[in-house]
Protein backbone atom coordinates (compact mmCIF):
# COMPACT_ATOMS: atom_id res chain seq x y z
CA UNK A 1 0.00 0.00 0.00
CA UNK A 2 2.31 2.66 -1.33
CA UNK A 3 2.50 5.23 -4.07
CA UNK A 4 5.65 5.58 -6.16
CA UNK A 5 6.77 8.21 -8.65
CA UNK A 6 9.81 8.91 -10.83
CA UNK A 7 10.90 11.52 -13.35
CA UNK A 8 14.00 11.58 -15.55
CA UNK A 9 15.88 14.60 -16.88
CA UNK A 10 13.73 17.52 -15.85
CA UNK A 11 15.26 20.67 -14.29
CA UNK A 12 12.63 20.68 -11.52
CA UNK A 13 12.66 16.94 -10.89
CA UNK A 14 12.37 17.01 -7.08
CA UNK A 15 9.57 19.57 -7.10
CA UNK A 16 7.62 17.54 -9.65
CA UNK A 17 8.15 14.39 -7.58
CA UNK A 18 6.59 16.15 -4.59
CA UNK A 19 3.64 17.21 -6.75
CA UNK A 20 3.28 13.64 -8.00
CA UNK A 21 3.15 12.40 -4.41
CA UNK A 22 0.31 14.80 -3.64
CA UNK A 23 -1.73 13.01 -6.32
CA UNK A 24 -0.79 9.63 -4.85
CA UNK A 25 -1.43 10.57 -1.22
CA UNK A 26 -4.39 8.16 -1.05
CA UNK A 27 -1.93 5.28 -1.44
CA UNK A 28 -0.03 6.09 1.75
CA UNK A 29 -0.40 8.60 4.54
CA UNK A 30 2.25 7.75 7.12
CA UNK A 31 5.44 8.93 5.45
CA UNK A 32 6.67 10.68 2.34
CA UNK A 33 10.09 10.90 0.76
CA UNK A 34 11.93 12.10 -2.32
CA UNK A 35 15.40 11.16 -3.61
CA UNK A 36 17.23 13.00 -6.40
CA UNK A 37 20.40 12.60 -8.43
CA UNK A 38 22.60 15.42 -9.63
CA UNK A 39 24.59 13.03 -11.84
CA UNK A 40 27.24 12.37 -9.20
CA UNK A 41 25.53 12.06 -5.82
CA UNK A 42 22.11 10.91 -4.65
CA UNK A 43 20.24 13.13 -2.18
CA UNK A 44 17.37 12.11 0.09
CA UNK A 45 14.71 13.91 2.13
CA UNK A 46 11.89 12.09 3.92
CA UNK A 47 9.74 12.36 6.98
CA UNK A 48 6.73 11.02 8.81
CA UNK A 49 3.33 12.41 7.90
CA UNK A 50 1.49 13.63 4.84
CA UNK A 51 3.26 15.08 1.82
CA UNK A 52 2.18 18.57 2.90
CA UNK A 53 3.64 18.02 6.36
CA UNK A 54 6.96 16.73 5.06
CA UNK A 55 7.47 19.03 2.07
CA UNK A 56 5.00 21.89 2.45
CA UNK A 57 6.82 25.21 2.21
CA UNK A 58 10.18 23.49 1.70
CA UNK A 59 12.47 25.03 -0.93
CA UNK A 60 14.00 21.63 -1.94
CA UNK A 61 17.48 23.09 -2.36
CA UNK A 62 18.77 19.96 -0.65
CA UNK A 63 17.40 17.85 -3.53
CA UNK A 64 19.37 19.04 -6.59
CA UNK A 65 19.51 17.29 -9.92
CA UNK A 66 17.31 16.50 -12.89
CA UNK A 67 16.29 12.95 -11.87
CA UNK A 68 14.09 12.10 -8.91
CA UNK A 69 11.90 9.44 -7.34
CA UNK A 70 9.21 9.76 -4.67
CA UNK A 71 7.40 7.46 -2.28
CA UNK A 72 4.38 7.66 0.02
CA UNK A 73 4.01 4.78 2.42
CA UNK A 74 1.41 3.04 4.50
CA UNK A 75 2.21 0.51 7.21
CA UNK A 76 0.39 -0.90 10.21
CA UNK A 77 1.50 -0.29 13.79
CA UNK A 78 4.92 -1.56 14.73
CA UNK A 79 6.94 -0.16 11.85
CA UNK A 80 5.66 3.36 11.46
CA UNK A 81 9.00 5.06 11.91
CA UNK A 82 11.43 7.04 9.80
CA UNK A 83 13.95 4.29 9.03
CA UNK A 84 11.25 2.40 7.12
CA UNK A 85 10.05 5.43 5.17
CA UNK A 86 10.83 5.39 1.46
CA UNK A 87 12.72 5.85 -0.68
CA UNK A 88 15.48 3.75 0.87
CA UNK A 89 19.00 4.85 -0.10
CA UNK A 90 22.17 2.75 0.05
CA UNK A 91 25.80 3.04 -1.03
CA UNK A 92 26.98 -0.15 -2.76
CA UNK A 93 29.83 -1.44 -4.89
CA UNK A 94 27.64 -0.52 -7.89
CA UNK A 95 27.26 3.04 -6.69
CA UNK A 96 24.50 4.74 -4.77
CA UNK A 97 20.95 3.54 -5.28
CA UNK A 98 17.55 4.71 -4.03
CA UNK A 99 14.47 2.53 -4.19
CA UNK A 100 10.71 3.01 -3.85
CA UNK A 101 8.59 -0.15 -3.59
CA UNK A 102 4.86 -0.85 -3.80
CA UNK A 103 3.93 -4.43 -2.96
CA UNK A 104 5.00 -7.27 -0.67
CA UNK A 105 7.58 -9.98 -1.26
CA UNK A 106 6.28 -13.36 -0.13
CA UNK A 107 9.78 -14.87 0.02
CA UNK A 108 11.21 -11.99 2.01
CA UNK A 109 11.87 -14.07 5.13
CA UNK A 110 14.01 -16.71 3.44
CA UNK A 111 15.95 -14.13 1.46
CA UNK A 112 16.57 -12.06 4.56
CA UNK A 113 17.76 -15.06 6.58
CA UNK A 114 20.09 -16.05 3.76
CA UNK A 115 21.52 -12.54 3.53
CA UNK A 116 21.92 -12.21 7.30
CA UNK A 117 23.66 -15.58 7.32
CA UNK A 118 26.14 -14.13 4.86
CA UNK A 119 26.84 -11.13 7.07
CA UNK A 120 24.30 -8.60 5.81
CA UNK A 121 23.20 -6.04 8.38
CA UNK A 122 19.68 -4.67 7.94
CA UNK A 123 18.75 -1.18 9.05
CA UNK A 124 14.98 -1.47 8.47
CA UNK A 125 12.24 -4.07 8.90
CA UNK A 126 10.91 -3.61 5.35
CA UNK A 127 11.07 -6.30 2.70
CA UNK A 128 12.23 -3.57 0.30
CA UNK A 129 15.69 -3.58 1.88
CA UNK A 130 16.16 -7.18 0.76
CA UNK A 131 16.26 -5.93 -2.83
CA UNK A 132 19.05 -3.50 -2.05
CA UNK A 133 21.14 -6.20 -0.35
CA UNK A 134 20.72 -8.53 -3.32
CA UNK A 135 21.71 -5.67 -5.62
CA UNK A 136 24.76 -4.83 -3.53
CA UNK A 137 26.00 -8.43 -3.59
CA UNK A 138 25.56 -9.00 -7.32
CA UNK A 139 28.78 -9.76 -9.20
CA UNK A 140 27.46 -8.14 -12.38
CA UNK A 141 29.62 -5.23 -13.44
CA UNK A 142 26.83 -3.04 -14.84
CA UNK A 143 24.42 -1.60 -12.21
CA UNK A 144 21.35 -2.34 -14.34
CA UNK A 145 22.50 -5.93 -14.87
CA UNK A 146 23.07 -6.21 -11.11
CA UNK A 147 19.55 -4.94 -10.46
CA UNK A 148 18.00 -7.37 -12.94
CA UNK A 149 19.91 -10.26 -11.39
CA UNK A 150 18.57 -9.35 -7.94
CA UNK A 151 15.00 -9.00 -9.21
CA UNK A 152 14.99 -12.56 -10.55
CA UNK A 153 15.06 -13.87 -7.00
CA UNK A 154 11.92 -12.06 -5.89
CA UNK A 155 8.50 -13.65 -5.45
CA UNK A 156 5.33 -11.65 -4.90
CA UNK A 157 4.30 -8.10 -5.66
CA UNK A 158 6.86 -5.47 -6.57
CA UNK A 159 6.31 -2.33 -8.56
CA UNK A 160 9.52 -0.35 -8.19
CA UNK A 161 11.16 2.94 -9.05
CA UNK A 162 14.95 2.73 -8.77
CA UNK A 163 17.23 5.76 -8.97
CA UNK A 164 20.88 5.28 -9.92
CA UNK A 165 23.48 7.98 -10.33
CA UNK A 166 22.69 8.44 -14.02
CA UNK A 167 19.59 6.32 -14.64
CA UNK A 168 15.98 5.79 -13.60
CA UNK A 169 14.57 2.26 -13.69
CA UNK A 170 10.94 1.17 -13.38
CA UNK A 171 9.99 -2.42 -12.60
CA UNK A 172 6.72 -4.33 -12.48
CA UNK A 173 6.58 -7.92 -11.26
CA UNK A 174 5.55 -10.55 -13.83
CA UNK A 175 2.16 -11.06 -12.16
CA UNK A 176 1.38 -7.33 -12.45
CA UNK A 177 -0.20 -7.13 -8.99
CA UNK A 178 0.38 -3.40 -8.47
CA UNK A 179 0.00 -0.68 -11.10
CA UNK A 180 2.77 1.36 -12.74
CA UNK A 181 2.40 3.70 -15.72
CA UNK A 182 4.65 5.65 -18.06
CA UNK A 183 4.07 9.23 -19.10
CA UNK A 184 5.88 12.10 -20.78
CA UNK A 185 6.25 15.68 -19.56
CA UNK A 186 7.69 17.86 -22.30
CA UNK A 187 10.23 15.19 -23.24
CA UNK A 188 10.93 13.99 -19.70
CA UNK A 189 9.79 10.41 -18.97
CA UNK A 190 7.59 9.98 -15.90
CA UNK A 191 6.73 6.86 -13.90
CA UNK A 192 3.82 6.77 -11.45
CA UNK A 193 1.62 4.31 -9.62
CA UNK A 194 -1.48 5.86 -11.19
CA UNK A 195 -2.38 8.15 -14.07
CA UNK A 196 -3.87 10.73 -11.69
CA UNK A 197 -0.28 11.78 -10.92
CA UNK A 198 0.33 12.36 -14.63
CA UNK A 199 -2.86 14.39 -14.85
CA UNK A 200 -1.78 16.69 -12.03
CA UNK A 201 1.45 17.49 -13.89
CA UNK A 202 -0.32 17.76 -17.26
CA UNK A 203 1.93 14.94 -18.45
CA UNK A 204 0.89 12.82 -21.41
CA UNK A 205 -0.06 9.23 -20.60
CA UNK A 206 1.88 6.85 -22.82
CA UNK A 207 1.13 3.35 -21.54
CA UNK A 208 1.08 0.93 -18.66
CA UNK A 209 4.37 -0.69 -17.72
CA UNK A 210 3.79 -4.29 -18.73
CA UNK A 211 3.85 -7.09 -16.16
CA UNK A 212 7.39 -8.41 -16.03
CA UNK A 213 8.87 -5.30 -17.67
CA UNK A 214 12.04 -3.52 -16.55
CA UNK A 215 12.17 -0.10 -18.21
CA UNK A 216 15.50 1.77 -18.16
CA UNK A 217 15.91 5.48 -18.76
CA UNK A 218 19.47 6.71 -19.16
CA UNK A 219 21.62 8.90 -21.40
CA UNK A 220 21.14 6.45 -24.26
CA UNK A 221 17.35 6.78 -24.20
CA UNK A 222 14.60 4.43 -23.04
CA UNK A 223 14.76 0.67 -23.39
CA UNK A 224 12.90 -2.28 -21.90
CA UNK A 225 13.89 -5.73 -20.71
CA UNK A 226 11.66 -8.70 -19.92
CA UNK A 227 13.91 -10.85 -17.73
CA UNK A 228 11.28 -12.89 -15.88
CA UNK A 229 9.70 -16.21 -16.83
CA UNK A 230 6.36 -15.68 -18.53
CA UNK A 231 3.35 -16.11 -16.23
CA UNK A 232 -0.32 -15.19 -16.37
CA UNK A 233 -0.73 -11.58 -15.18
CA UNK A 234 -3.19 -11.25 -12.29
CA UNK A 235 -3.59 -7.56 -11.38
CA UNK A 236 -5.21 -6.91 -8.01
CA UNK A 237 -8.96 -6.40 -8.38
CA UNK A 238 -9.15 -4.64 -5.00
CA UNK A 239 -7.44 -1.69 -6.69
CA UNK A 240 -10.66 -1.33 -8.71
CA UNK A 241 -12.88 -1.88 -5.68
CA UNK A 242 -11.29 0.64 -3.33
CA UNK A 243 -7.63 1.46 -3.38
CA UNK A 244 -7.02 3.35 -6.63
CA UNK A 245 -8.28 6.86 -7.21
CA UNK A 246 -11.53 6.76 -9.23
CA UNK A 247 -10.14 9.14 -11.89
CA UNK A 248 -7.15 6.91 -12.67
CA UNK A 249 -6.76 4.73 -15.75
CA UNK A 250 -5.76 1.45 -14.14
CA UNK A 251 -4.81 -1.82 -15.85
CA UNK A 252 -6.17 -0.36 -19.08
CA UNK A 253 -9.53 0.90 -17.78
CA UNK A 254 -10.77 4.00 -15.96
CA UNK A 255 -11.74 3.14 -12.39
CA UNK A 256 -14.87 5.29 -11.92
CA UNK A 257 -17.10 3.55 -14.52
CA UNK A 258 -16.07 0.15 -13.13
CA UNK A 259 -17.22 1.16 -9.66
CA UNK A 260 -20.47 2.46 -11.13
CA UNK A 261 -20.97 -0.87 -12.87
CA UNK A 262 -20.36 -2.67 -9.59
CA UNK A 263 -23.19 -0.60 -8.08
CA UNK A 264 -25.55 -1.40 -10.95
CA UNK A 265 -24.92 -5.13 -10.65
CA UNK A 266 -25.26 -4.89 -6.87
CA UNK A 267 -28.72 -3.35 -7.32
CA UNK A 268 -29.74 -6.29 -9.51
CA UNK A 269 -28.36 -8.85 -7.10
CA UNK A 270 -29.66 -7.25 -3.90
CA UNK A 271 -32.69 -5.03 -4.53
CA UNK A 272 -34.61 -3.51 -1.63
CA UNK A 273 -37.59 -1.19 -1.23
CA UNK A 274 -36.22 2.10 0.02
CA UNK A 275 -36.60 5.87 -0.18
CA UNK A 276 -33.01 6.85 -0.90
CA UNK A 277 -29.55 5.61 -1.75
CA UNK A 278 -26.90 7.17 0.49
CA UNK A 279 -23.21 6.80 -0.43
CA UNK A 280 -20.51 6.42 2.20
CA UNK A 281 -18.18 9.16 0.97
CA UNK A 282 -15.94 9.19 -0.83
CA UNK A 283 -15.16 5.63 -1.87
CA UNK A 284 -18.80 4.49 -1.91
CA UNK A 285 -19.98 7.26 -4.24
CA UNK A 286 -19.48 5.67 -7.71
CA UNK A 287 -21.16 2.41 -6.66
CA UNK A 288 -24.01 4.34 -5.01
CA UNK A 289 -24.53 6.23 -8.27
CA UNK A 290 -24.72 2.92 -10.12
CA UNK A 291 -27.11 1.45 -7.55
CA UNK A 292 -29.35 4.51 -7.80
CA UNK A 293 -29.33 4.47 -11.61
CA UNK A 294 -30.23 0.78 -11.78
CA UNK A 295 -32.84 0.79 -9.00
CA UNK A 296 -34.45 4.14 -9.73
CA UNK A 297 -34.11 5.08 -6.04
CA UNK A 298 -32.86 8.67 -5.73
CA UNK A 299 -29.30 9.36 -4.63
CA UNK A 300 -29.17 11.57 -1.52
CA UNK A 301 -26.11 13.00 0.22
CA UNK A 302 -27.18 11.90 3.69
CA UNK A 303 -23.59 11.67 4.93
CA UNK A 304 -21.17 14.58 4.67
CA UNK A 305 -17.46 13.99 4.82
CA UNK A 306 -14.84 16.15 6.49
CA UNK A 307 -12.15 16.14 3.80
CA UNK A 308 -9.42 17.12 6.23
CA UNK A 309 -9.44 13.63 7.73
CA UNK A 310 -7.61 10.70 6.11
CA UNK A 311 -8.91 7.38 4.85
CA UNK A 312 -10.23 5.28 7.74
CA UNK A 313 -9.31 1.95 6.10
CA UNK A 314 -5.62 2.76 6.31
CA UNK A 315 -5.50 4.35 9.73
CA UNK A 316 -2.66 2.45 11.41
CA UNK A 317 -4.28 1.60 14.76
CA UNK A 318 -7.77 0.49 15.67
CA UNK A 319 -8.06 3.30 18.22
CA UNK A 320 -7.28 5.85 15.51
CA UNK A 321 -9.68 4.13 13.12
CA UNK A 322 -12.53 4.49 15.63
CA UNK A 323 -11.83 8.17 16.22
CA UNK A 324 -11.46 8.99 12.56
CA UNK A 325 -14.90 7.54 11.74
CA UNK A 326 -16.46 10.07 14.08
CA UNK A 327 -14.27 12.86 12.76
CA UNK A 328 -14.73 11.94 9.12
CA UNK A 329 -18.51 11.66 8.68
CA UNK A 330 -21.60 13.50 9.81
CA UNK A 331 -25.19 12.47 9.07
CA UNK A 332 -27.88 14.95 7.96
CA UNK A 333 -31.04 14.32 10.07
CA UNK A 334 -33.19 16.62 7.92
CA UNK A 335 -32.62 14.27 4.98
CA UNK A 336 -32.60 10.92 6.76
CA UNK A 337 -35.34 11.17 9.38
CA UNK A 338 -38.07 8.57 8.83
CA UNK A 339 -36.51 7.30 5.58
CA UNK A 340 -35.66 3.80 4.40
CA UNK A 341 -31.98 4.08 3.49
CA UNK A 342 -29.79 2.00 1.21
CA UNK A 343 -26.31 2.68 2.54
CA UNK A 344 -23.70 1.88 -0.13
CA UNK A 345 -20.04 1.31 0.69
CA UNK A 346 -17.21 -0.32 -1.21
CA UNK A 347 -16.25 -3.08 1.24
CA UNK A 348 -16.47 -4.45 4.75
CA UNK A 349 -13.30 -5.63 6.47
CA UNK A 350 -13.46 -5.81 10.25
CA UNK A 351 -16.98 -4.41 10.34
CA UNK A 352 -16.31 -1.90 13.11
CA UNK A 353 -16.33 1.09 10.77
CA UNK A 354 -19.51 -0.08 9.03
CA UNK A 355 -21.26 -0.53 12.36
CA UNK A 356 -20.42 3.01 13.42
CA UNK A 357 -21.68 4.42 10.10
CA UNK A 358 -24.93 2.46 10.38
CA UNK A 359 -25.34 3.88 13.87
CA UNK A 360 -24.75 7.41 12.55
CA UNK A 361 -27.56 6.97 10.04
CA UNK A 362 -29.91 5.43 12.62
CA UNK A 363 -29.16 8.14 15.16
CA UNK A 364 -30.10 10.69 12.48
CA UNK A 365 -33.59 9.18 12.43
CA UNK A 366 -33.53 6.67 9.56
CA UNK A 367 -36.40 4.18 9.77
CA UNK A 368 -34.42 1.38 8.06
CA UNK A 369 -30.79 0.98 7.08
CA UNK A 370 -29.90 -1.57 4.39
CA UNK A 371 -26.14 -1.92 3.92
CA UNK A 372 -25.02 -2.75 0.37
CA UNK A 373 -21.37 -3.50 -0.39
CA UNK A 374 -19.93 -3.22 -3.90
CA UNK A 375 -17.48 -6.08 -3.37
CA UNK A 376 -17.74 -9.69 -2.20
CA UNK A 377 -17.05 -10.77 1.39
CA UNK A 378 -13.38 -10.42 2.32
CA UNK A 379 -12.45 -13.81 3.72
CA UNK A 380 -8.68 -14.04 3.24
CA UNK A 381 -5.73 -11.88 4.15
CA UNK A 382 -3.78 -10.28 1.29
CA UNK A 383 -0.07 -11.10 1.19
CA UNK A 384 0.67 -8.93 -1.85
CA UNK A 385 0.46 -5.46 -0.35
CA UNK A 386 -3.10 -4.52 0.63
CA UNK A 387 -3.65 -4.22 4.37
CA UNK A 388 -6.36 -6.79 4.94
CA UNK A 389 -5.71 -8.28 8.39
CA UNK A 390 -5.45 -11.91 9.44
CA UNK A 391 -8.54 -14.10 9.01
CA UNK A 392 -9.26 -13.90 12.72
CA UNK A 393 -10.04 -10.19 12.26
CA UNK A 394 -12.02 -10.49 9.03
CA UNK A 395 -15.73 -10.37 9.80
CA UNK A 396 -16.86 -12.37 6.78
CA UNK A 397 -14.33 -15.12 7.50
CA UNK A 398 -15.83 -15.71 10.92
CA UNK A 399 -19.56 -14.93 10.63
CA UNK A 400 -22.40 -15.86 8.31
CA UNK A 401 -24.56 -13.19 6.69
CA UNK A 402 -27.14 -13.21 9.47
CA UNK A 403 -24.46 -12.68 12.13
CA UNK A 404 -22.79 -9.95 10.06
CA UNK A 405 -26.12 -8.15 9.72
CA UNK A 406 -26.62 -8.27 13.47
CA UNK A 407 -23.05 -7.14 14.15
CA UNK A 408 -23.27 -4.02 11.96
CA UNK A 409 -26.81 -3.37 13.27
CA UNK A 410 -28.35 -3.08 9.80
CA UNK A 411 -31.78 -4.25 8.66
CA UNK A 412 -30.12 -6.18 5.85
CA UNK A 413 -26.69 -6.63 4.27
CA UNK A 414 -26.00 -7.46 0.63
CA UNK A 415 -22.61 -8.18 -0.95
CA UNK A 416 -21.72 -8.02 -4.63
CA UNK A 417 -20.97 -11.51 -5.91
CA UNK A 418 -17.52 -12.52 -7.12
CA UNK A 419 -19.01 -13.05 -10.58
CA UNK A 420 -20.63 -9.60 -10.48
CA UNK A 421 -17.36 -7.97 -9.47
CA UNK A 422 -15.48 -9.57 -12.34
CA UNK A 423 -18.29 -8.74 -14.77
CA UNK A 424 -18.07 -5.07 -13.78
CA UNK A 425 -14.29 -5.08 -14.18
CA UNK A 426 -14.53 -7.13 -17.39
CA UNK A 427 -12.00 -9.60 -16.07
CA UNK A 428 -12.07 -13.39 -16.10
CA UNK A 429 -11.85 -15.19 -12.77
CA UNK A 430 -8.32 -16.36 -13.52
CA UNK A 431 -7.04 -13.06 -14.88
CA UNK A 432 -7.21 -10.87 -11.78
CA UNK A 433 -6.14 -11.62 -8.25
CA UNK A 434 -9.14 -11.94 -5.92
CA UNK A 435 -7.50 -14.04 -3.21
CA UNK A 436 -8.91 -11.78 -0.49
CA UNK A 437 -12.41 -12.58 -1.79
CA UNK A 438 -11.86 -16.34 -1.60
CA UNK A 439 -9.95 -16.91 -4.83
CA UNK A 440 -6.63 -18.75 -5.15
CA UNK A 441 -3.33 -17.14 -4.19
CA UNK A 442 -1.59 -16.70 -7.58
CA UNK A 443 1.89 -16.80 -6.01
CA UNK A 444 2.14 -19.41 -3.31
CA UNK A 445 3.65 -18.44 0.00
CA UNK A 446 4.51 -21.75 1.61
CA UNK A 447 7.64 -20.09 2.99
CA UNK A 448 5.53 -17.53 4.84
CA UNK A 449 6.55 -18.60 8.29
CA UNK A 450 5.59 -16.96 11.55
CA UNK A 451 8.38 -14.39 11.39
CA UNK A 452 7.29 -13.16 7.98
CA UNK A 453 3.65 -13.12 9.07
CA UNK A 454 4.81 -10.75 11.79
CA UNK A 455 6.58 -8.63 9.18
CA UNK A 456 3.42 -8.51 7.08
CA UNK A 457 1.25 -7.61 10.06
CA UNK A 458 3.67 -4.91 11.17
CA UNK A 459 4.97 -3.79 7.81
CA UNK A 460 2.20 -3.86 5.19
CA UNK A 461 2.59 -1.20 2.55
Amino acid sequence: MCGIFGIYRHPEAAKLAVYGLYALQHRGQESAGVASSDGDVLHLAKGMGLVSEVFGGRDLDDLPGDCSIGHVRYSTSGSSYLANAGPILAATQHGEVALGHNGNLVNCCDLREELEGGGAIFSTTTDSEVILHLFARSTQADPVDALVESLKRLQGAFSLVVLLRDALVGVRDPWGFRPLVLGDLEGSPVLASETCALDLLNARYIREIAPGEVIIMDREGIRSLFPFPKVQPVPCIFEYVYFARPDSDLFGRVVFPIRQAMGRILAKEHPVEADMVVPVPDSGLPAAMGYSEQSGIPLVWGLIRNHYVGRTFIAPRQSMRDVSVRLKLNAVPALLKGKRVVLVDDSLVRGTTSRKIVRLVRDAGAAEVHLRLSSPPIVNSCVYGIDTPERSELLAANMDLEAITAFVEADSVGYLSVEGMHAAAETDLGRACHACFGGPYPVQYTQLRERQRHLFEKDHR
